[in-house]
């Protein structure tokens, strides 16, 4: 029997793919507990709809995720901190206080999941940070660490 499924099946396939089950396991699993449906031509269309549904959706976040990369390409944060003796701060800048400044100095929502720092900056002066804004989307934010 052809199936649909409608959810990920362990050994069986993934959300949208149209597999080959034996009957009894179709009838007795699969479609009781809606994990997938009988692949009719019906529900074939449906599936291709939603199929370009989502791609329409996914090219739509890839654009957005372009803009705001270039829109952090030009700009460069500025932070400042209290220093210690050999220009050390107290503490350190982590993504989430840098994920803030975002907001506070651009008005940008930036995750601070999102924000790729090995390590927290301890230093003063111009740092470069990587923040991830798309599977295939990764932007460049100049971070410039000043003495308050």
């Amino acid at each position: 029997m052809q199936i649909v499924l409608l959810e990920d099946v362990k050994s069986l396939g993934k959300k949208g793919d149209i597999v080959k089950a034996n009957d009894g396991y179709a009838r007795n699993f699969i479609l009781p507990k809606k994990l997938g449906v009988e692949a009719t031509p019906q529900n074939l269309a449906k599936l291709k709809q939603q199929k370009a549904h989502e791609a329409k959706i996914a090219a739509q976040i890839l654009e957005e995720a372009k803009q705001l990369a270039a829109n952090l390409a030009d700009k460069t944060l500025t932070m400042k901190v209290k220093v210690g003796e050999g220009g050390r701060l107290f503490g350190a800048i982590t993504s989430k206080e840098i994920a803030q400044e975002v907001k506070n100095q651009f008005q940008l929502e930036l995750d601070k999941k999102k924000i790729v720092l090995p390590d927290p900056i301890k230093t003063l002066g111009k740092h470069e940070v990587s923040v991830k804004l798309h599977k295939d989307v990764t932007a460049v934010l100049t971070v410039m660490i000043e003495e308050l």
